[in-house]
């Protein structure tokens, strides 16, 4: 009998009676049921197939009373069943606490899956008696400890997945031992290293190590990968160049290496991927020309290297590389050797006149521009969730930077405002400091030349501060790049306009100091 999808709501009835049925298979997935699991559901002893998923269940989860059902052979809400029990499905299901040690006696589970909930705590041991699991899903919860290097002993295991969680420390060098594995699937943890191992896995098909803080290089080794689909190591902190070994992954599909710390050219082998249709090398330290053997692969969709490699150049519908011109180097030194020093004394002399007007205003207690503009008041907070959405999932392509402690994005919100979105990197020693700085610095500031801040968003684990989106580009875009150009009166005004904002900060400072002295 299948109640599924019907928006039915209350609660399953306790009474013994109503569960004397001869069901097979009773399937109430995906309404609003709540109340406790009743452990007198143990009484529909032909039950076979039982799906509870995507309810409001709360309480425990019976103990030992589905040990009766001794047809049960598909179970997806439950955490003990009997010995003959294959699949083992509980995700989306709220469930907290953490993964019971009983579960290590379902010795003929081939797939445990118990995604999307709240368990806590550390994979336990016990899982690694299921000597005949295949699938293991424990992503987007909150475990934490190492990788469960026990793991390695499973014969059969194909597919694991501890992503979104808190697990932590190197990747085990016996994972090279498991080569039953397809699908890696370790993206958005803690883990530092990737062992040498790995590499020998022939048969792999898909690699997900991405957002972790993974450090060290790629090895020659990392082209073993013979049968690889897709790579995703973006967003930690690999080094070194990437080895010319990587044309030897004919058949992956989609590669990336985006935000890391790849130095080098990008090498000419990337070219013999002949089944690449997607990759990704933006935000590293790349330089050189882009190889033009990538011309030839017929199936390649997107590529993505410029943003965040200033020093790369050329390649198929790229900006070209073109060496400085005699003409533009002279005029590179005329502007510096004869007009910066006349323009800097000039600059000087402003600030002083500046000050001296402002001092002399304060002096006749007439109130200034740093005194009667109010400080801006930060609105409500947004959600982690709302800027995630803003930024298409922090999508490279919304991407306008890096800083020392973090990064910038672009954000577009549902009443279409546009926002620039500066996302604090917590793991960097200093990033809760500054943002708790920033926070109090930028509330007070009112200037034309000072981004605002809008909005904030703070959490324990997520720290964003949200100010005015500037869509021309960046200031050091515009003064050192060959491919734009400012005039000497664009660039005075720059000039102008910096000092006029570097004045006001001293104002507030000379403002804050004489309030101090006062009281």
């Amino acid at each position: 009998m299948s109640l599924a999808s019907n928006n039915l709501s209350g609660s399953l009835p306790s009474a013994s009676t109503y569960w004397q049925t001869n069901l097979h298979c009773l399937h109430l997935g995906n309404n609003s049921i709540d109340g406790v699991i009743p452990s007198s559901i143990s009484n529909s002893s032909n039950l076979r197939e039982l799906h509870l998923y995507d309810n409001k269940f709360s309480g425990p989860i019976p103990n030992n009373s589905l040990g009766d059902l001794r047809q049960l052979e598909r179970l997806r809400f439950h955490q003990q069943s009997p010995t003959s029990l294959e699949r083992f499905s509980l995700y989306y299901s709220e469930i907290r606490g953490q993964i019971p040690l009983g579960i290590g006696n379902l010795s003929n589970l081939n797939t445990l899956s118990l995604f999307g909930n709240d368990l806590t705590g550390s994979v336990p041991r016990t899982v690694c008696y299921l000597q005949n699991l295949q699938v293991l899903a424990l992503d987007q919860n909150r475990l934490t400890g190492p990788f469960p290097e026990c793991l390695c002993k499973l014969p059969e295991l194909g597919s694991v997945s501890l992503s979104y969680n808190q697990i932590s420390g190197p990747i085990p060098y016996c994972i090279g031992n498991t080569t039953s594995l397809r699908n890696i699937y370790l993206n958005s943890n803690r883990l530092t290293n990737i062992p040498m191992s790995l590499w020998s896995l022939k048969d792999l098909l898909v690699l997900d190590l991405s957002n972790n803080s993974l450090v060290g290089s790629l090895p020659p080794d990392f082209g073993n990968l013979d049968a690889i689909t897709l790579v995703d190591l973006s967003r930690n902190r690999l080094s070194r160049s990437i080895p010319t070994t990587v044309g030897d992954l004919q058949k992956l599909i989609y590669l990336s290496l985006a935000f890391n710390e790849l130095q080098g050219f990008i090498p000419e082998p990337l070219g013999k991927m002949i089944s690449l249709e997607s990759a990704n090398l933006c935000n590293n330290i790349l330089s050189g020309m882009i190889p033009k053997s990538l011309e030839t692969l017929r199936y390649l969709k997107d590529f993505n290297s410029f943003m965040g490699n200033d020093e790369l150049c050329g390649g198929f519908l790229f900006r070209p590389c073109k060496a400085r011109s005699v003409h533009h180097s002279w005029r590179s030194r005329f502007l510096l050797i004869v007009l910066v020093p006349l323009v800097v004394p000039l600059m000087g002399l402003g600030s002083i006149v500046v000050f001296m007007f402002m001092f002399r205003r304060r002096r006749n207690n007439v109130p200034t521009q740093v005194e009667s503009l109010p400080a801006t008041t930060i609105l409500a907070r947004i959600s982690y969730i709302e800027i995630e959405r803003a930024t298409q999932g922090f999508d490279q392509c919304n991407l306008l930077g890096r800083g020392g402690f973090g990064s910038v994005y672009k954000g577009i919100f549902a009443n279409e405002m546009v926002l620039a979105i500066k996302v604090f990197n917590l793991q960097i020693e200093g990033a809760f400091k500054s943002f708790d700085t920033e926070c109090e610095v930028l509330r007070n500031l009112r200037h034309r030349n000072l981004t605002k801040v809008i909005s904030s968003c703070s959490n324990m684990d997520f720290k964003a501060l949200l100010v005015e989106y500037m869509p021309n580009g960046s200031l050091e875009q515009w003064l050192h790049s060959d491919d734009y150009y400012l005039n000497m009166i664009q660039r005075l005004d720059i000039m102008i306009d910096v000092t006029s904002a570097l004045e006001y900060l001293r104002s507030i400072m000379v403002v804050q100091q004489s309030l101090y002295i006062a009281t």
